[in-house]
């Protein structure tokens, strides 16, 4: 196994998944489980950083040049490689029948084990099916089954989770008890996989290893959607206003169905200390946002005194690309796993549901950046009736005293343009006016 872990060091750094550039790997091995045709599952600790990060990461061996290139980890020593198992139809021949049909691998508190889940009842997922690896995912890894030629059934996607934290990731948690509880927009829940291993420090846990879900093929995320919207002028309205229904529609199902809870001053503080957090790394990083500085904590501050709603579980990386146009569901949402940097303990905690309103605001605000238009008050134009008709259709569902708006929705929105201003300056420095106009809209100077 030395050898592998001294290849893998050099491979993983190099995939998109990988959390930790910069720095050198230190790898060691928390599980390995053997599976069928010289494949295997293994979760790797990673020490470079603190605290230390587990990955999942199937390897299977194959022959020499029998492997896509990117799926090659490095040689065994015997005219045979090691490849990434996700690329290999052999393992994934195995996940597919993990989600679909249930199995085990391995003992109790040291294996994995697949079932299906209630809402794949009626989901159609068919007997056989040919694998796709998804490409552009960057924190985990996505397979893509379609039926095989002459097989009923509906695609799914299968999301093998690279990072691993015990316990059940909220994207499992939270979307398999909204499709369980009848929402159409969520994709069904089809199956997952759960893992059962023994830390370094002895303790046993349990955590998800993959997910598998309905998969809507040939549509567009929202994104695009209401990119190719904005750049033609067309009327968004309706859309939108039927995309702040949907939004609405998962926070009141979320609050119905996981625990919810008055907000103490803790609680405000640890928001508050975080806004600030963000404010003075952006202060240092970005100096043009010097002059709005006050009226920025002055907002922060309006919101810390202002009335807080009830905290609950949200989805908590909401965005347009979050959200997929579908013909027969309307709008559907994805990926719970909230914010990927934040640690797995504070993504399960309930939270501020105007975050995710926030996201979406932001995200509506990114259109007039992104659509190349001679006539920029058009496009603004577009951005701002797009964002009213969100508010008013997340109103409708959720109430009058939920729809934004106030000092709560301000501060989320421009801590969100703080951390664009940061990212942008960093990775996109030709973007970063599209945050610091939005900065002076919401903490206007004079």
């Amino acid at each position: 196994m030395g050898d592998l872990l001294d290849l893998l060091a050099i491979w993983m750094p190099r995939q998109r998944w990988y959390g930790t550039k910069g720095r050198d790997p230190r790898l060691s091995v928390v599980a390995d489980w053997p599976l069928d045709d010289d494949a295997r599952v293994l979760l790797v600790r990673d020490e470079a950083v603190r605290p230390a990060i587990v990955y999942q990461v199937p390897v299977v061996q194959r022959a020499e040049g029998s492997v896509p290139p990117g799926s090659l980890i490095g040689p065994t020593g015997d005219a045979r490689v090691w490849a990434d198992a996700t690329t290999d139809a052999g393992f994934t021949d195995q996940l597919y029948g993990w989600v679909t049909a249930g199995g085990e691998v391995g003992a109790p508190g040291d294996g994995f084990i697949g079932f299906a889940l209630a809402t794949a009842e009626g989901s159609g997922a068919p007997p056989r099916a040919t694998a796709k690896v998804l490409s552009g995912e960057q924190s985990n890894t996505s397979v893509i089954f379609r039926p095989d030629e002459g097989v009923d059934g509906v695609p799914i996607i299968c999301k093998l989770f690279r990072q691993v934290n015990p316990g059940i990731n909220p994207d499992v948690e939270l979307q398999s008890a909204l499709a369980a509880g009848g929402a159409e927009f969520v994709p069904a829940a089809i199956g997952e996989v759960r893992g059962s291993w023994i830390t370094p420090e002895g303790v046993p846990v349990s955590g998800s290893l993959a997910f598998a879900q309905e998969f809507f093929e040939g549509v567009e995320d929202a994104w695009r959607v209401a990119l190719d919207a904005a750049a033609a002028g067309e009327d968004f309205a309706a859309r939108a206003h039927a995309l702040g229904a949907s939004i609405a529609g998962m926070h009141v199902a979320l609050a119905a169905q996981f625990p919810t809870r008055e907000p103490d001053a803790a609680d405000r503080d640890a928001v508050v200390g975080a806004w600030d957090r963000r404010l003075a790394i952006a202060l240092a990083e970005v100096p043009s946002l010097a002059p709005y500085a006050d009226r920025i904590r002055a907002v922060y501050a309006a919101a810390a005194r202002a009335p807080w709603p009830a905290l609950q579980r949200v989805h908590g990386d909401l965005h347009l690309g979050q959200v997929l146009h579908t013909p027969s569901n309307g709008w559907v949402l994805l990926d719970f796993e909230g914010e990927p940097l934040r640690p797995i303990e504070e993504r399960l905690l309930p939270d501020v549901a105007v975050r995710d309103v926030a996201g979406m605001l932001r995200s509506f605000d990114y259109v007039s950046g992104a659509v190349a238009d001679d006539d920029g008050a058009a496009v603004r134009a577009w951005v701002i009736a797009a964002q009213q008709a969100f508010l008013a259709g997340y109103a409708e569902i959720a109430g009058p005293a939920h729809a934004g708006g106030g000092p709560l929705l301000a501060a989320f929105e421009l801590d969100k343009a703080v951390y664009e201003a940061i990212y942008e300056t960093r990775n996109r420095p030709d973007w970063v006016g599209i945050p610091l106009s939005a900065i002076g809209r919401l903490a206007p100077l004079g």
